[in-house]
């Protein structure tokens, strides 16, 4: 029998050997690993940019001694890549339907009129129809069963209360949320500020990369914040069970029509597009 010499098993060639001296990979270059400006030896750890989600809030009778005993908070969102393009298709809404319908006419709830209700009835079928949008609203009956003084709260309290309620289920963690309110009086940086706090801190969100931004803005400048102001104003207006204007009931029938919800009782608790919560006190 053929002895094979030891040497041979081990050779630079054996198929569980590599070789002693690889051939030079002369066509693969190393990229340099990003360092730090400030720390030269630590080298810096880039991540993939969180989608940005835009919220915009509103609300109506919220005032403690306003003449209707109703309270209505409402929110509207929008992905961020989805932004400009809604902006847009809003505005090409309000151009079509008339010359009287500049693309700087603020759509709002107070002013639909019989004359401008071809438009009113075609932005909420543009909300239904765009799957990217979506609403929320929560609903409180009746501001006299309130009782503060039982919860050790006042109505400011009460306030932010319910606009954690309204928002905590619309936040996404793994999101860029960027909240934006209506300038309606002299407090809302205050408003601004305390919400940002209590959403931080309900969300442990302590350096603030869950909720990045609230924000106040001028309404009459942000197209989605007045189609906020349509769909929260016919949320108020069912509630409130007022009949006056033949043009807002019309708007307020195409929404449940296209919503399937009657806007005075709580929708599903996961309903995507059109959801409604009925707050009761304890």
């Amino acid at each position: 029998m053929v002895q094979t010499d030891r040497r041979q098993q081990f050779r630079s060639d054996h198929p569980h050997r590599p070789p002693r001296h690889p051939p030079p990979q002369t066509h693969l270059r190393r990229t340099p690993r990003p360092r730090c400006r400030t720390h030269p030896g630590a080298c810096v750890v880039t991540t993939a940019p969180r989608p940005i989600l835009n919220i915009y809030c509103d609300e109506s009778c919220h005032l403690e001694a306003s003449d209707s005993s109703v309270m209505v908070f409402g929110a509207l969102t929008c992905p961020g890549a989805m932004l400009r393009q809604t902006a847009e298709e809003i505005r090409a809404i309000k151009k079509r339907l008339g010359p009287r319908f500049s693309d700087a006419f603020e759509i709002k709830w107070t002013k639909i009129s019989p004359a401008g209700l071809p438009l009113y009835l075609a932005l909420v079928d543009y909300f239904f129809d765009q799957p990217e949008l979506a609403f929320r609203a929560v609903i409180v009956p009746d501001k006299a069963c309130l009782r503060h003084e039982d919860f050790n709260q006042d109505h400011d309290t009460f306030y932010y209360k319910m606009l954690f309620q309204l928002l905590h289920a619309l936040l996404r963690p793994d999101h860029d949320n960027r909240i934006y309110l209506d300038i309606k009086d002299t407090r809302s940086a205050v408003k601004m500020n305390t919400l940002h706090d209590v959403l931080c801190a309900a969300n442990f969100d302590h350096i603030r990369e869950v909720v990045t931004r609230v924000q106040t803005v001028r309404s009459h400048e942000v197209e989605h914040l007045q189609l906020a102001d349509l769909l929260l104003g016919a949320v108020s207006y069912a509630n409130r069970e007022l009949s006056g204007s033949l043009a807002k009931a019309a708007v307020l029938a195409r929404i449940r029509e296209r919503s399937g919800l009657s806007l005075t009782s709580s929708s599903l608790v996961r309903e995507p597009k059109c959801n409604i919560f009925r707050w009761r006190p304890q």
